[in-house]
């Protein structure tokens, strides 16, 4: 069986200013790359990956820092494995995070029914927060390369949350329009 290859990013940079690196570990983790040690990083290999690595170790040579990016191979599948999996377990993390934004998400829609704060200006900061969430599920998905077993309860709660707000946004029409005749 051949051996999946791998990008992996080893850098050092001074430690100020503290911008740079954190500059650094931000577009590596917009990325979904992998910190296996200290400055140690990991990607599986693409073209496309190879070219954002590319560009993150001039980034980091332009900052004085020191960078080796290189291609591998595990040299076990049982290795290759424990990669995969720290993989999964990182998105997992992130859409458990996203799942748990919905919920909130969910029970702010509620309290506006309750109250039943049906204006327009509360619809589009509903509808504000709703593309906040659907961008930040995107960007997740985006990075689980692997597939991570929580991505299929993110989908359904993506879908929860928009039918959720299709069915504010209704409710604020009825309340308006029939505010609308009344007047």
């Amino acid at each position: 069986m051949q051996r999946r290859k791998w990008l992996v990013l080893n850098y050092n940079l001074p430690t100020e200013p503290s911008r740079n690196r954190v500059s650094v570990w931000r577009g590596l983790k917009k990325l979904g790359a992998v910190n296996l040690h200290q400055s140690s990083w990991i990607l599986p290999y693409s073209t496309e990956n190879y070219n954002a690595l590319a560009q993150i170790s001039m980034e980091i040579e332009a900052k004085d820092g020191d960078v080796l990016l290189l291609e591998s191979t595990c040299v076990e599948e049982k290795y290759e494995q424990k990669i995969v999996e720290t993989f999964n377990s990182i998105r997992n993390e992130e859409y458990r995070e996203f799942i748990n934004e919905c919920e909130k998400y969910f029970k702010e829609l509620d309290k506006e029914i309750s109250i039943e704060k049906f204006t327009f200006a509360e619809l589009e900061e509903e509808e504000e927060e709703l593309q906040k969430l659907l961008s930040w599920q995107t960007k997740i998905e985006a990075r689980d390369q692997f597939n991570a077993e929580v991505g299929e309860i993110s989908r359904e709660k993506r879908e929860l949350i928009q039918k959720a707000f299709e069915r504010y946004s209704e409710l604020v029409y009825q309340y308006n329009e029939h505010r609308d005749k009344v007047q």
